[in-house]
């Protein structure tokens, strides 16, 4: 299929923009003049490909102002003065970081892409922030890649793109507007006279569940000990050869860090109702030694939810977090969350002691509100890097204690509950009992009641306007239909007690997010979904054939954030919310539906 000529794609694209988009159109620059592109070639040394001579003399770029026509995430066409003013920019910097081992452009190896920023590319667009730190380049550079469109980022090495000429970027640009389908992966819209370009969002209808995954795979059993070995019969003496075994007296390994567990102490509850607090999930109660905890807390069962052992000591319930958990372990920390602690201590106290690498830390909780003037916070420097030959240099210390002064800070703050609270612990005591113990699902964080009250655009649309402009009932009811479609398009809908709230919300009618209600716990089994998904795409997983995909869980992020806008939608003031819903939406014409809605009466 022969590619339309330089001037035909721009005909097209203009005759669209007066029709579809006039304030854009308004933006497009005249022709550049003959003199003024030869000016340009001589001022950067480089002769300017014909198809970018065809498009200047067409447009000598876009006036950047507001509404100005972009080509999607490459932004604004550039004009003559850009490109010569960007052109100068990026080789001036690429001459301070070039290494000084790049081939000679002769050399048969030479790799064009191998520079920073070759003498001549030229940036013909501005990129998304409208300046030269992105957009697409062109080569000028006689060889196979001549007049080849390349991305230019730079926090990225550049690339040549799908696109052979500047030809095929304008036609596919031309084709996107006329037919309404993507340009770099992007879909344009006319709204209010404007160019607009936004994301058509898809996921997979059902997602591969980690959970359930899990579930099949079960807790592992614990191993029967090993028999022992024989005794040697006496006065038998083996035939033939014989091996000489001598021991050699070595070193001793490093101690391993100490057994210092998170703890949370809870006043005057039992270790049931403390798992309760924690969020245990009911069909993992089991009694459980500290091995075979930690063992079932690293196997897949576990799908990366937090393990947690319960028991009792005077008047305290305490529960201790197993198995490795933190940010390289896949499994977060719990027991120093403020919704934790905040549920833990519902009608009473509740005191944690904590360690997290270099920071060790006693909070106290009463009923929910934590009492700063009990907390207590330690950091200390890592130690486990020992000096080896050469100036400067280190090694890991395999198996020492990497935190030495958080351990001794630890030891010390432990030491302290028992005066401040009463509290004598001592982790090494229940390493063999077999205490009640779960795995938790974990309770939502917070919603930051403040993180979208000033939110004044959204995709690019005027969200205070529309604050400003619209009563608020009227706008309340607009954003619950928009929620609903969310709903629809996120798959969230097929939840049963998510239908209902949705349904509720609609009628402008409450809905009940009790703590460990049917619509909490969905939530956080969603949410709980999306995290073992994100773990098990993370690296080396514990799954041997890897059954989540990644679009398995960018479905179940989906699912988790839109349930994520609706309790906002029912904690927040609707500005807040609707932000959240907005900004969620997946389809790309949620503002022709989001003015229908409005008015609706």
């Amino acid at each position: 299929m022969s590619i339309p000529a330089v001037e035909d794609s721009w005909a097209r694209i203009e005759a669209w923009l007066a029709r579809h988009a006039p304030a854009s159109h308004a933006r497009l620059r005249p022709p550049a003049s003959v003199s003024d592109i030869e000016a340009a070639e001589r001022t950067l040394g480089v002769g300017f490909h014909p198809d970018l001579k065809e498009s200047l003399r067409c447009h000598d770029g876009v006036d950047l102002q507001q509404g100005a026509p972009t080509l999607a995430y490459y932004g604004p066409p550039s004009s003559v003065a850009d490109i010569v003013d960007s052109t100068r920019f990026l080789r001036g910097i690429g001459a301070d970081v070039e290494p000084d081992d790049v081939l000679d452009e002769d050399d048969e190896d030479y790799d064009e892409l191998a520079t920073y920023w070759h003498h001549d590319w030229l940036l013909i667009t501005l990129g998304i922030g409208w300046q030269s730190s992105d957009g697409l380049f062109l080569s000028c550079r006689p060889g196979p890649n001549w007049g080849r469109p390349g991305r230019y980022f730079d926090e990225d090495i550049p690339s040549f793109t799908a696109w052979p000429s500047l030809r095929h970027v304008l036609a596919d640009y031309a084709d996107a507007l006329e037919n309404g389908t993507t340009f770099d992966g992007r879909t344009p819209l006319a709204v209010d006279g404007v160019l607009l370009w936004d994301d058509e969002k898809t996921t997979v209808p059902d997602p591969a569940s980690p959970l359930a995954l899990a579930a099949a795979a079960g807790e592992p059993e614990p191993e029967p000990p090993a028999p022992a070995e024989p005794d040697p019969v006496p006065g038998r003496k083996a035939e033939g050869q014989r091996l000489l075994m001598v021991r050699v007296r070595r070193s001793s390994p490093p101690a391993p860090p100490p057994m210092q567990p998170d703890v949370v102490f809870v006043a005057g509850i039992t270790p049931e109702e403390l798992l309760r607090r924690l969020g245990a999930i009911p069909e993992t109660l089991r009694p459980r030694g500290r091995q075979r905890a930690r063992e079932s807390a690293i196997a897949p069962w576990a799908a990366y939810r937090p393990m947690v052992r319960a028991g009792t000591l005077g008047g305290w319930a305490y529960a201790t977090q197993e198995g490795a958990y933190g940010t390289q372990d896949g499994v977060a920390a719990q027991l120093l969350r403020p919704e934790v602690l905040r549920r833990a201590s519902a009608g009473t106290r509740a005191v944690a002691l904590t360690k997290r690498g270099p920071e060790v830390s006693v909070t106290l909780t009463e009923d929910g509100v934590p009492n700063p003037e009990q907390a207590r916070r330690v950091e200390s420097p890592r130690e486990n890097h020992i000096p080896v030959v050469g100036p400067a240099q280190t090694v890991l210390g395999l198996g020492a204690d990497p935190w030495p002064g958080s351990s001794a800070a630890y030891t010390r703050l432990l030491a302290g509950l028992e005066r401040d609270f009463g509290i004598v612990y001592r982790p090494d005591d229940d390493v063999a009992a077999e205490l009640t113990s779960a795995l938790l699902l974990p309770v939502l964080d917070d919603i930051d009641e403040d993180a979208h009250q000033y939110v004044t655009e959204v995709r690019d649309f005027d969200l205070a306007g529309l604050v400003e402009r619209t009563p608020p009932q009227r706008l309340r009811r607009a954003i619950a239909a928009q929620l609903t479609r969310l709903a629809a398009e996120t798959r969230i809908d097929g939840y049963g007690e998510v239908a209902d709230a949705v349904a509720r919300t609609g009628r402008g009618e409450p809905v009940d997010l009790t703590p460990d209600g049917p619509l909490d716990l969905r939530m956080r089994t969603v949410a709980a979904e999306a995290w073992a998904a994100r773990q098990l795409l993370r690296g080396p997983g514990r799954w041997s054939e890897g059954p989540v995909t990644q679009e398995d869980f960018g479905a179940w992020v989906i699912r988790a954030e839109a349930l994520r806008a609706l309790r906002e939608f029912v904690r927040l003031p609707v500005r807040a919310a609707a932000a959240t819903i907005l900004h969620q939406r997946m389809s790309v014409f949620w503002r022709t539906e989001l003015a229908a809605d409005l008015r609706t009466p």
